[in-house]
């Protein structure tokens, strides 16, 4: 019996995105194809005005394309109705930004698990999967921290802690070391990378640093709103 082909995970058919800028048209995206298969780990990268970030927002459904076709484990993300594209958002994708986004006066653990309570999952459950995910993270012996006790690195991880704690199927990262230095960039790429390797997590990751590729299993390098290289490492 011939075995079925698994759809990708996420699929991207040309896209574009357009802005108008005074007299003019800026094409951040244009014309964009590509697919991600589960359990990759993929770096977009490019300079300024690549439209690396432009990409990140769409395929985190925070922006909608000018033209172009958008699939996640083959459901097309375009047809969704508003309603079902924020439950999609909330609950199937994990997002990690470089400003943490952390509550000051809150715990790593409550920073955690305080999305779980809002969506109305119960304390002593939402406790637990915290736990777990903090334990990923390599922070199981930091549950009581608050953010002003914690290193930007640890901030970071809290961060991630709190996306994968829904367990996501996708984890898209906004230049997550911007605000770290080289060495606590090392260690956030680190959980990454593990998370990818132990647990299968797919991740995508918008980074300018060139050190970053060998975290990762494939790049895509975008320039001019198009994609110039698309390799495996």
């Amino acid at each position: 019996m011939e075995k079925i082909k698994e759809k990708p995970m996420l699929k991207v058919k040309d896209m574009s995105r357009h802005y108008k800028s005074g007299h003019g048209i800026v094409k951040a995206l244009d014309g964009v194809s590509f697919e991600i298969q589960k359990g990759e780990f993929v770096a977009i990268m490019g300079p300024s005005g690549s439209g690396k970030t432009t990409m990140l927002r769409i395929l985190g459904l925070m922006d909608f394309p000018t033209r172009g076709e958008y699939f996640i484990h083959g459901l097309k993300m375009d047809d969704l109705p508003e309603n079902e594209r924020s439950y999609y958002r909330l609950s199937q994708l994990g997002y990690v930004f470089q400003d943490y986004a952390l509550i000051n006066e809150m715990t790593a653990l409550e920073n955690v698990y305080i999305l779980s309570l809002m969506e109305g999952a119960l304390k002593k459950d939402s406790i637990l999967v915290a736990k777990e995910a903090l334990d990923k993270v390599g922070l199981g012996d930091k549950f009581d921290r608050i953010p002003d006790e914690l290193s930007g690195g640890e901030k970071q991880r809290v961060a991630i802690a709190r996306a994968i704690s829904k367990k996501p199927r996708i984890l898209f990262a906004d230049e997550p070391c911007a605000n770290l230095d080289t060495k606590t960039s090392e260690q956030v790429l680190e959980v990454f990378k593990n998370l990818n390797k132990k647990f299968g997590q797919t991740i995508v990751m918008v980074t300018h640093e060139p050190w970053h590729i060998k975290y990762v299993s494939r790049v895509i390098k975008m320039q001019d709103g198009k994609i110039i290289s698309d390799k495996k490492t």
